[in-house]
């Protein structure tokens, strides 16, 4: 069986999947890790549990997500012989990993080297691979970085308009993330669609406690929202979006803010939470909103309106628009802001359609009439399928129990 697990800022996401992939026989999260109350909510052989658990850090997360898996009531296999591969996901590659990789000593240097492009996200991947390869030792083990797909971007989109040896001797340019989710999306958008990736125009909107607007034009990433580090583009949870860089000198020189507030500022205390005061869950924002609070009602004018200027800046980017995707929590679970986010747009042939706006359930769902010149549609995001697919065909030549993973699932594929 393949093991996914995805660390989050604040959760750890694991699934089994069968050798072909077609199935998944357990998945969990661990939620609030380093937080009060710490909880797992777990599925297998169709038993649900909900308990409150001990996770200080990712490590403990990652162990407590073993257990549940191995547990004699609830878990989904006997022994840890059964997990033929494991897949990780690592935010940030930089500029060393343009691809998924096979972990190895060298690796893990490589992405320690990564951790300050990263620091609210790569280590807490680290310490995730750490604890896999300690509990499962001499089972390969593959990376998968939210980077690699934007980097085939043009050049005009990625470098910075900073003096050009700092591209060309650090490496400095615009990396995006959430590239994973992105390739998933906009490949099963185009099944829906039954139109091929190749001939779209796709604008993907991935809102969840981090947010990534990302333009897709032939099945490749031609421009996105975030940038070098993890808090440009528009306003998420808790970090700040785009703000004029001069912000910093000010803070800094004015303040007396040190360079480390300023950051924790920007990650940790901006955002929907910065604004509101009241979270930094879109939910309960709403929530607030409709109560009358002033502040919570800001924080989602702007957070909508910043989404609606990536959208037509790509649009523009791509000479036009084929189908405007939404997908991660607030994307595939809010209709109020998908409805909010896709009106004015109509010049650019966005319409939806309320009643389907309002009826996703779960599933891929087009919500635009079909008189609309452009799609919109929820299509639910799946990381670690992604994170799987690559981990069984980088560890084909790992084993025999590998070789036949890979064999399968290009079985399954047809």
């Amino acid at each position: 069986m393949i093991l996914t697990i995805n660390c989050g800022s604040s959760s750890l996401k694991y699934q089994l999947y069968t050798s072909d992939l077609s199935g998944v026989v357990g998945k969990g999260i661990v939620s609030r890790i380093g937080e009060a109350c710490p909880y797992i909510e777990h599925r297998a052989g169709g038993r649900k549990i909900r308990q409150d658990v001990e996770a200080a850090d990712h490590r403990m997360a990652l162990r407590v997500a073993m257990e549940s898996l191995l547990h004699p009531e609830w878990g989904a296999i006997k022994d840890v012989s059964a997990i033929e591969a494991v897949g990780h996901r690592a935010v940030h590659g930089g500029d060393i990993f343009v691809e998924s990789v096979l972990v190895t000593d060298d690796v893990i240097r490589q992405l320690e080297q990564c951790t300050p492009l990263a620091p609210l996200h790569n280590p807490l991947n680290l310490h995730g691979i750490h604890e896999a390869r300690r509990l499962l030792p001499g089972i390969p083990q593959v990376v998968v970085f939210d980077t690699s797909f934007h980097q085939g971007m043009p050049a005009q989109a990625y470098v910075y308009a900073l003096p050009y040896r700092y591209y060309a001797e650090h490496k400095i340019r615009r990396y995006g993330f959430h590239g994973t989710s992105c390739r998933f999306v906009s490949g099963r958008a185009a099944e829906v669609l039954e139109r091929p990736l190749q001939e779209l125009r796709m604008v993907i909107c991935h809102l969840g406690n981090g947010v990534t607007i990302d333009a897709v034009a032939g099945g490749r990433s031609v421009d996105t929202s975030m940038g070098f580090g993890t808090f440009s583009g528009t306003m998420m949870g808790t970090r700040s979006g785009d703000f004029d860089p001069g912000l910093i000198f000010y803070l800094n020189r004015t303040l007396n803010m040190s360079l480390g507030d300023i950051e924790a500022t920007c990650y940790k205390e901006s955002g929907l939470l910065g604004v509101s005061g009241v979270s930094n869950d879109m939910r309960e924002v709403v929530e607030h909103a409709i109560a009358g609070n002033h502040r919570c009602s800001l924080a989602i004018d702007m957070f909508v309106y910043m989404i609606k200027k990536y959208i037509g800046g790509y649009a523009a980017a791509m000479g036009g628009l084929d189908a405007l995707v939404f997908t991660a929590g607030i994307g595939e679970n809010s209709p109020y802001i998908r409805a909010r986010i896709c009106g004015g747009l109509g010049f650019l042939g966005i319409e939806v359609d309320d009643l389907a706006n309002d009826a996703v359930d779960g599933a891929c769902a087009i919500i635009s009439p079909r008189t609309a010149s452009a799609a919109t549609m929820v299509v639910p995001t799946d990381e670690e399928k992604m994170i799987a697919l690559d981990t069984v065909h980088l560890t084909a030549g790992c084993g025999d129990h590998s070789r036949r993973s890979a064999q399968r699932v290009e079985a399954a594929a047809g």
